[in-house]
């Protein structure tokens, strides 16, 4: 290490070695740091792109190269009454409507789609 005195008393020709040299050492450190740095986030950025791929894949209804199978429809089992197009299969979560009328005391089978009833679902 070079002391601030020494700097001081240095001339201006060997001041102005110093300084080439520090450039050239520190243009050296700055391009091997940046590869470094290119080099992970090239390797961040193939993780996240094949995560990418995949979610794609997934959302399309593939995965690992598996078509996703088709479900035939199925007809609404359920209807609200205060709103007859709000309608449920039975399936999947229950509706906010039929949650809220369950809570409310109404049981489950009073929401039930009739066999006749069941073509004014669709």
């Amino acid at each position: 290490m070079m002391k601030k005195t020494d700097l001081e008393t240095m001339s201006i020709d060997d001041l102005w070695m110093l300084h080439a040299r520090v450039n050239k050492i520190l243009s050296i450190r700055i391009a091997s740091e940046k590869r470094e740095l290119e080099k992970r986030l090239a390797y961040l950025n193939g993780g996240s792109a094949a995560i990418a791929r995949e979610t794609e894949l997934a959302t399309r209804g593939v995965v690992e190269g598996k078509p996703r199978r088709r479900y035939p429809p199925v007809l609404p089992k359920y209807r609200n009454p205060s709103s007859p197009l709000e309608t449920w299969s039975g399936r999947g979560k229950q509706p906010r409507w039929l949650v809220a009328a369950i809570k409310s005391g109404r049981k489950i089978n009073d929401f039930k789609i009739d066999a006749t009833g069941s073509s004014k679902a669709h």
